[in-house]
């Protein structure tokens, strides 16, 4: 004879309150500006415990599912790291491909890899970086999440730039301290480097007149948590 679990009441109370608020959130929509939902999720995140910080962001991803965000994804590690946020999304073989498929309600996620499709938005100002996985402070992230959403400055953020400068990078990181931005190199490909700028720069900074490169340019920005 097997014996049937007692009903744990105060759980089950627990995981009900837990389903309200979560429908809850869905209905009242989805934030409209990516700096918007960082604001968000960052404020969640104040105080919360290493459990917390790890569930958090994944819950917040899936509630921008439910309010009708999509995401493509293109690259293995985008796959992962599409999964670990949002719960889904849908592989496009090329990178190229992914940036085709961005419209208002679809993001791409994309690793960085070995082709500097990353250099296409220096000519596509419509389309700019709103996030970048991983998001933490451990280390650089290895995918750009690219939208045509509106975003703005979130108190603490990275700048993605461009260069074509063939300068060393220790040299065009020195240029670009001298003009009081501290910057990182991400990758390199084709001709082209991509920098990490520590804050928020807007593509349209005077210093960045004076940066190396004949064509370079600022494509977006995503914040850290």
């Amino acid at each position: 004879m097997l014996d049937e679990p007692p009903l744990d009441a105060e759980r089950l109370a627990l995981d009900r309150a837990v389903i309200e608020a979560l429908a809850a959130r869905i209905a009242a929509g989805p934030n409209s500006r990516a700096d918007a939902r960082a604001l968000a999720l960052r404020e969640a995140l104040r105080g919360a415990d290493p459990l917390g910080a790890r569930i958090l962001p994944a819950v917040h991803g899936r509630m921008e599912v439910a309010g009708g965000r999509r995401f493509v994804t293109s690259g293995p590690l985008s796959a992962v790291l599409a999964a670990d946020r949002w719960g889904t999304a849908t592989p496009v073989a090329e990178a190229e491909t992914a940036l085709g498929r961005v419209d208002p309600s679809v993001s791409a996620l994309i690793d960085l890899g070995d082709r500097p499709w990353w250099g296409r938005l220096l000519a596509r100002p419509d389309l700019r970086v709103v996030e970048a996985l991983p998001d933490d402070r451990a280390g650089l992230p290895r995918a750009l999440l690219i939208s045509h959403e509106p975003s703005g400055p979130t108190g603490d953020d990275r700048t993605f730039w461009v260069t074509d400068s063939g300068l060393p990078d220790a040299r065009i990181r020195a240029d670009l301290s001298a003009l009081g931005l501290a910057a990182i190199p991400m990758t390199q490909a084709g001709g082209l480097k991509l920098y990490a700028i520590a804050g928020y720069v807007q593509p349209e900074d005077g210093r960045l007149h004076q940066a190396p490169g004949a064509l370079s340019g600022v494509i977006g920005s995503a914040p850290v948590y």
